[in-house]
């Protein structure tokens, strides 16, 4: 008998049966292996930057002789800024090579300019193959001598062959009178062109009987700064100066707006006052007598007194190994006053009996960013 199977039905196997997957032919023999689709990549996420400000703080300590401590540790600092204590992010009490600039008075009275020429070429003995220094002479205008160099034959070779200038300390004379360097006789008036001995240069004299300087320490200070600006920030940047002190009134910098742009560029001064003399090694203990002094101490440097050349000679090497031997510390500041662009700082030690020397302060817009 036959069986009838309805027609619905065998639309319905028809349709299963050609749902079946097909098993895959099998590839010809050496043909390549298919390969896989690649998974789709997907999007990698935003990278979060969180960029802080650091304030990089060079700190000298040292004991009621004067000479320098070396083994304080991280917990002994304090720092504050606007009198609201940091956090101590980084410290390090390794030596740091030297960015330097010195800096000579190029003005001074005949006998001290004699004791600094005879001492000139030890000073590179102050510096080591990773320092870099740069030599700049000033009166009324900086010259650059040499510029920087790691290399120390060069800069004892330089210092040997500099001749400073000087000027006579005392001059004899009336309030206006202009006086030929050196003693000679006035110019005179009214005789014929090109007759006599050629005048001496003159100068002009207060009624104090002084010389009355040129020398624009702002501007040469300005003007060493902005060479050492752009100097690594791996690198301690300084000012390595030597002067009697002496300042004209016809700056084009101020006072203020030099020491600005040696703050905002993390740079420290460290004078020789050549004017007087204290025994050697000592620092100034009060400071801000002169403008040598506010430099120093404003900056986080420091001054020291030498006129004879036994004394210079000592201290140029004592000068270097302070400055490259500070402890630095750094903070991200935090809680300080809104609405003002400098912050002062101090910075504490907690062993008694010790002298901190540091910068005066920092200016918030010129710190620089740190990850």
């Amino acid at each position: 008998m036959t069986r009838k199977i309805p027609f619905f039905g065998m639309v319905l196997l028809l349709g299963a049966a050609g749902a079946q997957p097909q098993a895959p032919s099998p590839a010809p023999a050496g043909a390549p292996a298919p390969q896989k689709a690649a998974p789709q990549q997907q999007p990698a996420a935003p990278t979060i930057t969180v960029v802080t400000r650091r304030v990089i703080v060079p700190v000298t300590v040292k004991d009621i002789h004067g000479q320098l401590v070396g083994d304080l540790t991280r917990d002994e600092f304090r720092i504050f800024a606007d009198g609201v204590e940091q956090k101590i992010t980084g410290f390090s009490a390794e030596a740091v090579p030297l960015s330097a600039v010195v800096l000579l008075d190029n003005d001074l009275g005949v006998r001290v300019a004699s004791q600094v020429q005879k001492s000139l070429t030890t000073i590179a003995a102050g510096f080591g193959p990773n320092d870099e220094v740069a030599l700049v002479t000033y009166e009324q205008f900086p010259e650059t001598v040499a510029d920087f160099s790691s290399n120390n034959d060069v800069l004892f070779t330089v210092l040997k062959r500099l001749e400073l200038g000087t000027h006579e300390s005392q001059v004899n004379s009336g309030p206006t009178a202009a006086t030929p360097i050196g003693g000679g006789p006035p110019p005179t008036n009214g005789g014929p062109i090109g007759s006599g001995p050629p005048p001496a240069a003159s100068l002009q004299v207060h009624g104090s009987q002084r010389y009355k300087t040129n020398n624009d320490l702002n501007d040469a200070l300005f003007a060493a700064g902005e060479m050492l600006k752009p100097r690594g920030r791996d690198r301690r940047k300084i000012i390595f100066l030597i002067s009697d002190g002496s300042n004209s009134n016809t700056n084009e910098h101020s006072f203020d707006e030099t020491l600005r742009a040696l703050l905002v560029a993390d740079i420290s001064v460290y004078s020789i006052s050549v004017s007087r003399s204290l025994p050697v090694g000592k620092a100034l203990i009060q400071k801000g007598a002169s403008e040598l002094e506010k430099y120093a101490v404003n900056t986080g440097g420091d001054t020291f007194f030498a006129a004879k050349q036994p004394e210079l000679e000592r201290l140029y090497s004592s000068v270097t190994e302070q400055a490259r031997n500070e402890y630095t510390l750094t903070f991200s500041p935090e809680d300080i006053t809104k609405g003002q662009d400098f912050h002062p700082i101090e910075v504490r030690v907690k062993r008694p009996d010790l002298n901190v020397n540091t910068r005066e302060g920092y200016y918030q817009s010129a710190i620089a960013p740190g990850r």
